[in-house]
């Protein structure tokens, strides 16, 4: 947060949504009633330094860093803060005075800390005791989704102009007569309900879930400085890994490292399918990556973790709960956690009906792994295990990433079309024809399939390209 909106909000008067605190060299005692009630309203901005009449006292630099180490643990203490909301608070100087900012976000989640609910007024932070505060509470919760906060000062500009192209591509295939096929690319923003006005703030402008659809890297870094998705295979060496992808980049993107790090190391069996022979991973695999990106709660720092283990992959990530325990597929009701971006998947054709990726998978399960049966655990952290086959060669495949000669990713089937295309293409030619794919994304794509025996490189370093291999030619 830039010292220029610090001076802002010191001209500003203590108000629901801003709050000056006295913190010469210790976080003061009902700094966490402050935090609670702004998670459970609107969220807002603390000073710490600061008296009521919005003086600057400052805080001791001596302290500052204890102060600020302290806040962050304490954020992520359960203990103190339930559930846990990480926060980032940023420590500025104006006149030669410290200033500690701590920006809240409003939460999907109600917050408790010493066992108590706080809620936020004009007139400060107050305790919710009697049931019916706290089921109103609750109705409001469950009607505010974090994905739709908007962003004001969100450009046009901070958003990566190649996906544009990537999603109607995306779009046409699953829809050739798609309404939002002759749109441009603001006008598709909102259409898809990207771009919206606040009508109890006033604000409009782009949102949290636009960001993470089309934004820049670097921009949704800033946005969530927590956001990432850690995919690890964790099969010999069981403490550390055996394979880590870190994957923090748009939602767009992210889905396709994620299916390629599934088609890396998990073992593929086929079935027909209405006459057809169809990869069963990427039938159950499709499910559980649109599952973890498009119903996780990007406005808490809980970690986002994909684990394949000898015997099954677990995943975890935030959640905004609707029910607590395990999912009868038989007999549940599903709740769109992030509307507009399972709207967005459905269009691209990532995700079908609302509810459906947890019926898909316990569908396909008995054909992929046995008897054996998927879990998925509704909480504040959403939970799935996914069993996968255990046979000798499944193992080793897991470890090396090797021998998974069918079931491709639809990322590296496009490699592997482009290389069919121009015998000889460079992974720079692929990148542009691919709409632009990062070249780090086609690097490891390439890699992925000369492992896999499709393809190998001719030439040398400077002029070679790559070629499909002859025992090949006849599987695309």
């Amino acid at each position: 947060m830039s010292i220029e909106r610090v001076k802002r909000l010191l001209k500003e008067k203590e108000n629901i949504r801003l709050e000056f605190k006295e913190a010469r060299s210790t976080l003061p005692g009902n700094l966490f009633e402050t935090i609670c009630a702004m998670l459970n309203r609107e969220g807002g901005d603390i000073l710490l330094g600061v008296n009521d009449d919005g003086a600057i006292v400052g805080v001791e630099e001596t302290a500052v860093e204890t102060m600020v180490k302290n806040l962050v643990n304490l954020s992520n203490n359960p203990q103190k803060l339930d559930p846990p909301f990480i926060l980032f608070p940023q420590t500025h100087h104006i006149n030669d005075m410290a200033i500690i900012h701590i920006q809240v976000p409003a939460s999907s989640q109600m917050h408790k800390t010493a066992q108590t609910i706080f809620d936020r007024s004009n007139d400060g932070d107050f305790r919710i005791a009697q049931p019916q505060q706290i089921a109103d509470m609750y109705n409001r919760k469950r009607t505010h989704y974090t994905e739709n906060l908007v962003y004001p000062a969100l450009r046009f500009a901070d958003f990566k102009v190649e996906l544009f192209s990537k999603a109607r591509n995306l779009i046409k295939s699953n829809n050739a007569n798609h309404p939002w096929l002759g749109l441009n690319d603001q006008q598709l923003l909102e259409k898809a309900g990207l771009w919206k006005r606040d009508f109890q703030t006033g604000q409009e402008g782009y949102t949290l879930a636009a960001a993470l659809l089309f934004g820049k890297d670097e921009t949704i870094q800033q946005i969530l400085p927590h956001y990432k998705i850690d995919a690890l295979v964790r099969v010999s060496d069981t403490s550390r890994y055996d394979d880590r992808l870190y994957i923090q980049t748009n939602l767009i993107e992210a889905y396709e490292q994620l299916m390629d790090f599934v088609a890396k190391h998990l073992p593929d069996r086929f079935y027909l399918q209405a006459d057809q022979r169809v990869s069963l991973r990427t039938l159950i695999f499709r499910e559980v990556a649109a599952n973890l990106i498009v119903h996780r709660e990007y406005t808490n720092a809980y970690p986002c973790t994909f684990v394949i283990r000898q015997g099954g992959v677990e995943t975890e990530n935030a959640n905004n709960p609707h029910g607590e325990g395990a999912i009868d597929p038989a007999n549940f009701t599903s709740f769109p956690k992030n509307p507009v971006l399972s709207k967005f998947f459905t269009q691209l054709g990532r995700v079908e009906d609302l509810g459906s990726g947890v019926v898909n998978v316990y569908r396909f399960m008995k054909e992929y792994s046995g008897n054996k049966a998927p879990e998925f655990i509704e909480g504040p952290v959403f939970k799935m295990h996914i069993p996968i086959p255990e046979s000798k060669r499944d193992e080793e495949s897991i470890r090396s990433g090797e021998g998974l000669s069918e079931g491709l990713s639809e990322g590296l089937k496009t490699v592997l079309k482009a290389i069919e295309e121009i015998p000889g293409i460079m992974a720079k030619d692929i990148s542009q024809k691919l709409n632009k794919r990062p070249i780090k994304t086609i690097e490891r794509q390439i890699d992925q399939l000369k492992k896999l025996g499709f393809i190998e490189r001719k030439g040398s370093r400077k002029t070679g390209g790559y070629y499909l291999t002859g025992k090949k030619k006849g599987q695309i």
